[in-house]
């Protein structure tokens, strides 16, 4: 597979992060240097294994864990792609796939981590979101009452690997990391592939609606996924920043306009009757298709499945196997 570098900017912290990964105690922080490269290769001392997670702490796991608690939804995701759903003891307010992790305790939400719930659950292992996804303050409170934390936080899509491969050596499923990977890896080839090719539209990837219109930040994850999918991203004007006024939007014209707040009621019809928006090419051609955002920007096992779909949505001709995830928010259209 190509090597790819995406630069994973947080989007909004409270007004965005449904439209992302969401999850318990996220805020727009620098990610830290250490999470840029994650550790590819475990040691091992004595009987048990040691690891290096995204911030660089090293924990050595005495053996495979029997109970763990994530407070990711991607991270649960994987557990359960990798066959360790049944370890789960806890998850977060936010975590939706498989069906099966709603019949978990939640132990985390909007306000941080609950603490006791998590210590009730004697978890041999906890895995946390980094880059404040959940709050330092919360994974040092853990570790401080003697739990083992591992800190997944992936800047790029290589990260995004690099983080199922070391949460698969944590729980002891090593062969089954690879499947995943390489299932990913497979799909993101096939969608290269397929828009090599294509003209480039210019597409602007709708985060949110009102008070603001939210987009990519330049530089930002889902700006580098549009590139990705065959598309010429619209993005704001600063890499902070993920408004966008009418102006410029109206200035950068895009020629397709992808609804990533489809989940949220958003759907192409609505779109067509905002005040100023008939003069941009995608809306008076009637290119305004919706997506599911979740599957497109989570960093986990269906990463590859995000990218066929945002790709159907930008090329709807292109040569791609229709994506075997995700929720069709407007069927009707």
């Amino acid at each position: 597979m190509r090597r790819l570098s995406l630069r994973i900017t947080p989007l909004l912290a409270v007004l965005l992060v449904a439209a992302c990964q969401a999850g318990p105690g996220q805020t727009v922080a620098p990610s830290p240097s250490a999470a840029q490269t994650p550790a590819t290769t475990p040691t091992q001392a004595g009987t048990g294994t040691t690891l290096t997670d995204d911030e660089g702490t090293t924990l050595t796991l005495p053996a495979v864990p029997r109970t763990i608690v994530s407070l990711t939804p991607a991270t649960t995701e994987l557990l359960y792609a990798l066959g360790a759903g049944d370890l789960l003891r806890g998850r977060t307010d936010a975590d939706d796939y498989p069906p099966a992790a709603s019949a978990l305790p939640v132990v985390a939400t909007y306000e941080g981590v609950q603490i006791e719930d998590v210590v009730a659950a004697a978890p041999d292992l906890v895995i946390a979101g980094g880059n404040n996804f959940t709050s330092a303050a919360d994974v040092a409170r853990l570790r401080e009452l003697g739990i083992p934390v591992l800190v997944v936080y992936a800047a790029d899509v290589d990260g995004v690997l690099a983080d199922i491969r070391l949460v698969g050596r944590a729980v002891g499923a090593e062969q089954a990391a690879e499947v995943v990977v390489g299932a990913i890896g497979a799909r993101i080839d096939e969608v290269m592939a397929a828009v090599a090719g294509l003209d480039r539209p210019r597409t602007f990837y709708e985060i949110g609606y009102l008070p603001d219109i939210y987009g990519p930040a330049p530089d930002s994850f889902v700006a580098d996924m549009v590139s990705l999918a065959g598309g010429d991203p619209i993005t704001t004007s600063d890499p902070a920043v993920f408004s966008i006024s009418l102006e410029r939007l109206l200035t950068l014209d895009p020629e397709v306009i992808v609804l990533g707040d489809a989940a949220y009621g958003t759907c192409p019809d609505g779109v067509v009757g905002r005040p100023g928006w008939a003069g941009m090419t995608a809306v008076r051609d009637g290119v305004v298709r919706p997506v599911d955002d979740i599957v497109v920007t989570r960093p986990g096992p269906r990463l590859g499945e995000g990218l066929a779909a945002l790709a159907l949505a930008i090329h709807p001709d292109a040569a791609i196997a229709p994506p075997t995830a995700g929720t069709d928010y407007c069927p009707t259209l």
